[in-house]
């Protein structure tokens, strides 16, 4: 009966792709998740499972790290609004459009993908950047926000798993530290960086998008009804000065960077990212308002109405993220990704283990919604089959963290893809739908690479 480990996930996205509903699809698949753990099924079942899920959602916050990302969650809702209202966003838009930096659809895109990859500290912090920076910009040259989401998402996870020098190094680093390896655990992780073929792709089309300005599939819809799907907040308030909106943007960069200096002990690659991401974004916050008080146009009742307006705004998103942390916590609790994790099987020929380790990890991390959680599942699975069968090593573990990326990439469960779908002001059901055909061209393609790289190493 262990195959019914596997059917909370699918609740959700069966659900999903039924009713286009997230939040509840969320909670039905928690609360399958409960149900199938309670020891002494009874009478009392469904109650038992309900209240269960309840105490589970609640236990979220029991982790100090999933309450900063809620909470952070919450103030870029704030923030986003202080910036829109104080006509900073308008304002920054005009500047960039008559200095020349954003002169078109190519410009402007390059221009949201240069600052995801520079900022490659944080991938939440990558995604929200950028994301920022954007809206208004995809807004007045008529892009989708769909097509913002996409390339903000498709940017962050790819450039953070390909230069390590962050919090994504810093805890695969952790993972390996246990295992007796020829190389450093360091050296190890370096040297997945050639082979890290789903991300290096991933980077790819989206360039070719950016430059090409060509979209297809669903995207190609949303982009046909870019003018009519979003009401342009940008446009109903008058442009004032850019720094209303640089200003705090800068604080928050440069805050996460210095954040993860101090929580790091000096190593930036030991800072806690949940800690930096909310005290950079509090600051900024705090920047953002006592600006628009000292204009004198913002009374200090209004500017409070404004930020929680804007936390409003956000709230179902939020809750999805809260879904989204409480389910992960429960299929772990269950043991689906450990399940998923023995789907790969001992018996494969040996050139087929590196790209069914890619496979598993997407299958694992689309329906438990972490990449990270695929890492410390998959990674004490991959090293002994480094060990036992001789395979080589940076195969080995870059297939894995590909394939953890790749399905965070396509689930409509996973904090990451909610957090870029808050950044964009896009609908989160329409980035999953519009990224989906994206992601699984770089996965096949990225399949094909493994199965020629294990024919000539192994």
């Amino acid at each position: 009966m262990d195959w019914v480990k596997i059917l909370p996930p699918l609740v959700a996205i069966a659900f999903v792709l039924w009713r286009k509903e997230v939040i509840l699809a969320l909670f039905l698949a928690i609360l399958t998740s409960e149900i199938l753990m309670i020891a002494n099924p009874g009478i009392d079942l469904p109650l038992t499972g309900f209240l269960n899920s309840l105490e589970r959602i609640a236990d979220v916050f029991s982790d100090a790290g999933n309450t900063r990302i809620l909470m952070f969650s919450l103030m870029i809702g704030a923030l986003l609004a202080f910036m829109r209202v104080s006509g900073g966003v308008t304002a920054m838009v005009d500047k960039l459009v008559h200095s020349g930096l954003a002169r078109g659809k190519r410009s402007v895109g390059l221009l949201t993908m240069l600052t995801g990859l520079v900022v490659f500290i944080e991938s939440n912090l990558s995604v929200l950047t950028a994301g920022i920076l954007s809206r208004g910009l995809f807004d007045k040259f008529g892009m989708s926000r769909a097509r913002l989401a996409y390339i903000i998402d498709s940017t962050s996870a790819p450039v953070c798993i390909l230069i390590l020098l962050n919090g994504w190094g810093a805890y695969i680093l952790a993972l390996l530290s246990g295992y007796d390896l020829e190389q450093s655990a360091a050296q190890l992780l370096w040297q997945t960086v050639p082979f890290n073929f789903y991300a290096i792709i991933t980077l790819a089309i989206v360039f070719y998008t950016v430059m090409s300005t060509k979209v297809y599939g669903p995207m190609k819809k949303s982009e046909l009804g870019a003018e009519d799907a979003f009401e342009d907040y940008e446009h109903e308030y008058p442009p004032t000065k850019s720094r209303y909106m640089l200003i705090p943007l800068l604080i928050m960069v440069f805050g996460m960077v210095a954040f993860m200096f101090w929580t790091g002990g000096g190593d930036i690659a030991a800072g806690s990212g949940s800690k930096s991401v909310l005290y950079a974004t509090a600051l900024a916050c705090l920047a953002a308002y006592l600006m628009m008080l000292a204009s004198r146009k913002f009374s200090h009742v209004k500017l409070v109405k404004i930020g929680f307006d804007g936390m409003g705004e956000l709230l179902p998103l939020v809750t999805i993220v809260l879904f989204s942390l409480a389910l992960g916590a429960s299929l772990k609790g269950l043991g689906t990704g450990v399940f998923i994790a023995g789907m790969v099987g001992e018996f494969l020929p040996l050139f087929l283990v590196v790209p069914l380790l890619f496979v598993a990890g997407g299958f694992m991390s689309f329906t438990t919604g972490t990449s990270w959680g695929t890492f410390a599942i998959l990674i004490p699975i991959g090293i002994p089959l480094i060990q036992t069968l001789g395979l080589p090593p940076a195969l080995v573990l870059s297939a894995i963290l590909g394939g953890g990326v790749f399905g965070d990439h396509c689930s409509p469960i996973s904090d990451t893809t909610a957090v870029s779908a808050i950044a964009s002001g896009s609908d989160l059901l329409e980035h999953v739908r519009t990224q989906l055909p994206y992601a699984l061209t770089a996965g096949g393609l990225t399949i094909v690479f493994y199965i020629i790289a294990s024919l000539i190493m192994i």
